[in-house]
């Protein structure tokens, strides 16, 4: 019979059983039974494995930085991430400033009179950074890459997800929501009364936002959220609000056009926002500044902030006041810690070795492209050119990018809070991306910062990004066997130029433009076959969720590709096989809390690292060969139903 991720219970370690039978519980299950989730972490991966090493490294040379143990060294704003990391780590004035940082913007908040007034207040609202129920933004124009636009969206909800609010869970989560946030309006100095009206009124508005913003599985398809609209057209679907006005005093004039990411939020704006519902408004305001600003400020308020969370992961408990600190400091300067990690941590042998390897797998792309047996020879050529146009960013970059220039950070001797600067920061970024609109798109630079263990494919740009952090082991080490490099950083690697070819990614063209670059033949088969991937996860039970196939289709197509080209690359250097797929299961390591399975799952565009290992792994001829799996094996899939695009 064949069993999609493997015979038994994936999540429950099995000693002893055979890897023909399930493969990631063959490599994985002592690992899974000895090791213990962080107190304050939900889950651990082979990934949070490396991001504490990484973590715990920077945490010293934080501490040290600041103690005047260790010379800050010349990495540009870097004495900056320090001076804010010293506003965190002094708990004692956070403890005794308690919600005095607060007080002038939760007047504000409270002070808006009637829809009038919120009408006159909306643009300084955007501009100081608050929550508003509706999202502009500036970003690369999907249809040409050269060029920034203003796009609008939905806000984000208080759940996870629209499908979130369909579970059984969605009254608790809401009911722990609504204790949380009437507390932290108490502790602010809100009067009883007037804060559970806040917090009713809020959860209202939330219920009528919920039936019409996206889903994950909505947002997941990139070119849906691509509709150029005339401004007078998009202005003409919004009567209510006074548009114009905003546009005018929010960005300093009103754009020719704009692109709506989400159509049917514009289609309901006017029942939305508007005078009958003000007093939900102005509550889901104040419940959404009250629940963001508590982490900034005494213990008290992050021990008061942390039961909303804590339902939604599982986490048993909140992370340490030390450990907070960098992280504040880690998440404001984030390219700037990463490029001094990378400075300081990744070697140059490491770095040309993953270079060689990331050149490997794209011959080994090109060669697979060429080869193919369901793609015109027109279409094919195109591919190559975009294969080739591909940008390599790995380590981390050699400039840091402006917006880091600009953060100030005012030392508590000048009347600075961790507050105060954690807001400048958050104004001058939305000052940063509106004065974006009349500059060209600048490709050089990073989606992500040195020191984060991930890596991405980013379509607009046909970029490649590969941090300093993920270059270790298990993913990549210099010292490991080649296959097993390949099984890991080679996997990631084609993975990641796979996303070129998902079926997100082979919409855009060598620039990054939404273009068609394909055949009509051809890419009705690439439907077909996306259509497969889709199949191949979809209905999977995994613990207490159901896979939704949709949702993580690109990913998994990635994955495909990936996998496979690390097979092929592996082949030519007659590696070892097992070895490969021994450590493909390896990266896969995880153990989680089931609440935040439930969570993950319902707004992670990704599979599960389990499923991912097993079922990739089964669509493969060579993994058959390699652990010698039989028909009637667990992880036998017949093959009929394994999935081969790339």
């Amino acid at each position: 019979m064949t069993v999609r991720g493997g015979a038994g219970d994936i999540l429950a370690p099995q000693e002893g059983i055979r890897p023909q039978d399930n493969l990631y519980l063959a490599v994985n299950s002592k690992w899974l039974k000895d090791v213990k989730i962080p107190s304050d972490r939900s889950r651990i991966a082979s990934f949070d494995n490396i991001d504490l090493n990484v973590e715990k490294k920077l945490m010293k040379d934080f501490a040290d930085f600041a103690d005047g143990k260790k010379e800050i060294p010349a990495v540009p704003n870097l004495a900056k991430a320090v001076e804010l990391y010293k506003l965190a780590r002094d708990f004692k004035k956070r403890n005794e400033d308690a919600a005095k940082p607060i007080q002038a913007d939760l007047e504000l908040l409270e002070g808006i009179r009637n829809f009038e007034d919120f009408n006159l207040k909306a643009p300084d609202l955007f501009k100081a950074a608050f929550a508003l129920p509706f999202s502009f933004d500036v970003d690369a124009d999907m249809k040409n890459t050269k060029i920034n636009v203003l796009q609008f969206s939905g806000p984000s909800l208080l759940l996870p997800d629209t499908t979130t609010y369909q579970t059984d869970a969605a009254k608790k989560l809401l009911a722990v929501l609504q204790k949380q946030s009437e507390n932290l309006l108490k502790m602010a100095g809100v009067a009883e009364e007037k804060a559970q009206e806040y917090v009713a009124n809020a959860i209202k508005f939330d219920a009528k936002l919920a039936k019409v913003v996206k889903s994950s599985e909505e947002w997941a398809d990139y070119p849906a959220t691509y509709n150029p609209t005339a401004m007078a057209d998009f202005e003409e679907k919004i009567n209510n609000f006074k548009i114009d006005y905003f546009l005018k005093e929010a960005l300093g004039e009103v754009p020719d056009r704009v692109i709506v990411q989400e159509p049917r939020y514009l289609d309901h704006f006017d029942e939305l926002v508007n005078e009958d519902n003000f007093a939900e408004i102005k509550g889901w305001l104040i419940l959404k500044f009250i629940n963001g600003a508590a982490s900034y400020l005494s213990q008290d308020f992050r021990e008061a902030a942390f039961p909303f969370g804590q339902a939604l992961s599982g986490q048993p408990e909140l992370s340490s006041q030390e450990k907070q600190a960098y992280r504040m400091a880690n998440g404001m300067f984030s390219e700037v810690v990463g490029v001094y990690y990378g400075r300081t941590y990744f070697g140059e042998d490491a770095k040309k070795d993953v270079l060689d390897m990331i050149h490997q797998m794209l011959d080994i792309y090109e060669q697979r492209i060429k080869e193919n047996n369901w793609l015109s020879e027109a279409t094919k050529q195109k591919a190559i050119i975009k294969l080739r146009a591909l940008i390599l960013k790995i380590g981390y970059p050699d400039k840091i990018e402006e917006i880091y220039d600009r953060l100030q950070v005012t030392p508590a001797d000048e009347g600075g809070s961790l507050y105060s600067n954690a807001r400048a920061a958050e104004v001058e970024s939305v000052k940063y991306n509106v004065e974006k609109l009349h500059k060209p798109v600048d490709r050089t630079v990073w989606l992500m910062p040195g020191n984060l263990v991930n890596a991405c494919y980013d379509p607009q740009r046909n970029d490649l990004t590969f941090p300093a952090a993920i270059l270790q082991a298990p993913f990549y080490d210099l010292k490991q066997d080649r296959a097993e490099n390949f099984g890991g950083i080679g996997s990631v690697i084609a993975h990641e130029v796979s996303h070129a070819f998902d079926n997100n990614g082979a919409q855009f063209d060598e620039y990054g433009n939404m273009k068609n670059w394909w055949t009509e033949a051809d890419y009705a088969e690439f439907k077909k076959r996306t259509q497969a991937e889709i199949d191949l996860f979809d209905g999977i039970k995994y613990g207490p969720v159901t896979l939704n196939g949709k949702q993580i289709v690109s990913e998994n197509i990635a994955d495909q590709g990936g996998l496979t080209a690390a097979v092929e690359a592996n082949k030519r250097e007659h590696g070892d096989m097992k070895k490969l797929f021994e450590n493909f299961a390896r990266i896969w390591a995880n153990k989680q809390l089931e609440a935040s399975i439930k969570t993950q799952v319902s707004v992670d565009v990704h599979a599960p690292g389990p499923e991912r290992a097993n079922v990739q792994s089964q669509c493969q001829a060579e993994f058959y060969k390699a652990i010698d799996v039989k028909e009637g094996d667990g992880m036998w899939l017949d093959p009929a139903k394994r999935v081969v695009i790339w």
